[in-house]
């Protein structure tokens, strides 16, 4: 178990140090540092968190809920800082799925032939 808590502590600062991580790092700073840019940002991540407890509720949205949805997906969208932190999430996101399928291939191997 110590092992793989350290091979665990490995992957952490591995992460860390890639170009994606330093990328998505550095957007977010660029986005804080804007008060536009915050602003429209706690906006967007405010109603992304209000939509998915909704539907995890079953809740549907009124007409003026989506309203303001739209608006603020599409002031986030219009925001080239924004747009930018965006895709770092995504590169990051990708090499995360990446490490995911990784340590998921053993436990696949154990339900291969059933």
């Amino acid at each position: 178990m110590s092992n793989f808590l350290e091979t665990i502590q490995q992957v952490e600062a591995s992460i860390s140090q890639t170009e994606e991580f330093q990328q998505l790092k550095g957007a977010v700073e660029v986005v804080r540092n804007d008060d536009e840019a915050r602003t429209i940002f706690t906006q967007f991540r405010d109603a992304q968190l209000k939509l998915q407890q909704m539907q995890m509720q079953g809740e549907e949205l009124q007409e003026e809920e989506l309203f303001y949805l739209q608006k603020v997906f599409q002031l986030a969208e219009a925001n080239p800082k924004i747009t930018a932190l965006f895709e770092a999430e995504m590169a990051l996101s990708r090499l995360i799925d990446e490490l995911n399928r990784s340590l998921i291939k053993p436990i696949q191997s154990i339900y291969e032939g059933l």
